[in-house]
């Protein structure tokens, strides 16, 4: 399960955003109840949040999921946001054998001077007694929200490969051949964006791709939509 729970800090850097909403409703205290009985009700085994603000999560969400079963990790995103990602799994379900978090932020380079972050867990699957453990392969879970700019696909690309490249570090310490795979989170992109292609196909002809082609909304949102996101909400 994956799940954009919008940080409520957030929500208050950027109104504009949400004038079609009801207050109320965009309140924490309302979603909170709402989002945690989602989450009952589908009772995942693996779970994925975006936008997760750092003190909801260890004053709320994290005590209360450890009472669901699960085992939480978290990372937040770097420099002054109060949001990041966390993946969480059922303790009955999986042993961990590792965890990476993943800064996008490289100093000195303008594709990738963003806050944005990433997580990356190798789970072993634990099966019924008697069963023998070798038989169940671990699972890669990757959980990750990239930048929101429709007009900076490029970044988005930048952030991805990173990504891409922590999961394949990572599914190649497992013995033998084969890993499956989870890739979750919020990407901020369509179907038929450069980005989403890149996921699919493994690879992706940059060169030539002109900076309209880059943007991940170019006919989805109004242009005063994009002029707001462009000035006041990177996130």
């Amino acid at each position: 399960m994956s799940y954009n729970i919008l940080a409520q800090d957030l929500v208050e850097q950027g109104p504009d955003l949400y004038l079609h909403c009801q207050p109320d409703i965009l309140n924490w205290n309302y979603r909170l109840p709402n989002i945690l009985q989602e989450i009952q009700h589908w009772d995942p085994d693996v779970l994925c949040l975006q936008e997760v603000q750092e003190n909801h999560y260890w004053e709320q969400l994290e005590p209360t999921l450890r009472m669901m079963g699960f085992v939480s990790f978290y990372k937040r995103r770097t420099g002054k946001k109060t949001d990041g990602c966390a993946v969480c799994y059922k303790h009955a379900r999986f042993q961990l054998v590792s965890v990476s978090p993943i800064e996008y932020f490289r100093p000195g380079l303008d594709i990738l001077n963003r806050d944005n972050v990433g997580l990356v867990l190798l789970l072993q699957p634990l099966l019924a007694e008697g069963m023998e453990q070798k038989i169940a392969s671990p699972l890669c879970v990757a959980n990750t929200h990239v930048l929101y700019n429709p007009r900076r696909g490029d970044i988005k690309l930048a952030q991805m490969a990173l990504l891409l490249a922590e999961i394949d570090k990572v599914v190649k310490t497992v013995e033998g051949s084969y890993c499956p795979i989870i890739l979750c989170g919020d990407l901020n992109s369509v179907p038929d964006s450069p980005l989403y292609k890149f996921i699919r196909n493994g690879h992706l002809a940059y060169h030539g791709i002109g900076v309209v082609m880059m943007k991940e909304f170019p006919q989805t949102l109004p242009a005063n939509c994009l002029d707001i996101i462009g000035r006041d909400y990177e996130h």
